[in-house]
């Protein structure tokens, strides 16, 4: 491990020149007008981070930090990257399965028996790569009364696995695609079943602490954000209140971060420095989408815990979105991880979900491209 260590600090230097290094002015204004777009649709706030090939980092905010207020959106503020946690999981798995310690065609129940109905034809690749058949019956806020009368109710890992057992499976392992955040619930207890250690911690010590991703923490209990961080919302669907959603209790605690952390570990993941070249490709092997998330992905296939995008310019980029309780996270890196961006909004406007989406995606593909 000493080895690994010292190569992905080398990567981190190659990979991620001093923030302070700003790119052209043209391409700090693109970022801008496309954020401005953004927060045009009715979004309170929203902060993106682009990152060029010489390292430099453009960066823009829009709106405000608190509805109501005039506060400016700290252009370094921590938000919930909710699903962008996903490449995190997969990355920890296949440093794994390079050291051998498991592998990607085992079943759920060689490292988790009884756990999981029909557990011996799942495989690690399938979790991965939301091929399980898995469903979800994940607790969310549909209202504002949901929101203020379950936002702290706690869940462990392992209650909300149980609860996916109770809903039928959406196919036979391996023959179709659908999202399902109990497939990585699942990846991150074989993790620590192989490693006998706590998954975040493995997290902390292989990514986090390796790329000095110092701004990069767990929610631990806490029902808020670091300082700085924007005020998060929810505009329910039905109404147009500004509902505030900023705290809650994470019960399956992912990740609070920043953009310019997000953007290091994107950087060193594209560009090799996390992964040795045969489990990076492993997490590029892609399988189409369903219809509905074709919708908000275009073009988009998955990968193991990754998601591929074609580029307006030609070609393709890498990442993974999220969203949880007013923080939305869009983001992309090109395949050679030499170009990167960040964006976090802090409004989940539900009747305009997707109107967030296209712009957002027209937003990363402008600054991929350098346009």
């Amino acid at each position: 491990m000493a080895g690994i260590a010292a190569a992905l600090m080398l990567g981190v230097a190659a990979c991620e020149q001093p923030a302070d290094e700003s790119a052209s002015g043209d391409s700090t204004a693109v970022l801008q007008r496309d954020l401005d777009a953004i927060t045009a649709l009715g979004v309170s706030g929203a902060q993106a981070r682009a990152v060029d090939e010489a390292g430099r980092s453009s960066v823009a905010v829009s709106g405000v930090a608190q509805v109501g207020t005039e506060k400016p959106v700290p252009d370094d503020g921590y938000f919930r990257i909710a699903s962008a946690t996903k490449p995190i999981v997969a990355t920890v798995v296949l440093q794994l399965v390079g050291e051998g310690k498991l592998s990607l065609e085992d079943s759920v129940d060689k490292h988790l028996p009884a756990v999981v109905t029909g557990g011996n034809k799942i495989t690690v690749r399938h979790l991965l790569q939301n091929t399980s058949g898995l469903l979800d019956d994940y607790p969310g806020f549909d209202s504002e009364q949901q929101y203020l009368e379950h936002r702290f109710d706690a869940y462990s890992r392992e209650e909300l696995i149980e609860r996916t057992m109770a809903v039928a499976p959406a196919f036979a392992p391996g023959e179709g695609w659908a999202y399902s955040n109990t497939n990585f619930l699942l990846a991150e207890s074989i993790i620590e079943k192989v490693t006998g250690n706590n998954w975040q911690a493995e997290a902390d010590r292989r990514i986090f602490q390796a790329l000095d991703m110092r701004n990069s923490v767990w929610p631990k209990g806490k029902t808020t954000l670091p300082d700085p961080h924007a005020r998060a919302y929810s505009v329910f669907a039905g109404t147009t209140a500004f509902v505030d959603t900023t705290e809650i209790l994470d019960g399956t605690e992912n990740l609070i971060s920043t953009t310019a952390d997000m953007n290091t570990f994107y950087r060193a993941l594209l560009g090799g420095t996390l992964l040795r070249p045969a489990e990076l490709d492993e997490m590029k092997k892609t399988v189409e989408v369903s219809e509905e998330i074709e919708m908000l992905w275009p073009g988009g296939q998955y990968g193991l815990g990754l998601v591929k995008r074609p580029l307006p310019c030609g070609g393709e980029y890498w990442g993974h979105g999220g969203g949880d309780a007013g923080f939305i996270t869009s983001d992309g890196v090109t395949a050679d991880g030499k170009r990167s961006v960040v964006v976090s909004q802090t409004s989940a406007l539900q009747e305009k979900m997707l109107d967030q989406e296209v712009r957002a995606s027209e937003l990363v593909g402008h600054a991929l491209c350098g346009a």
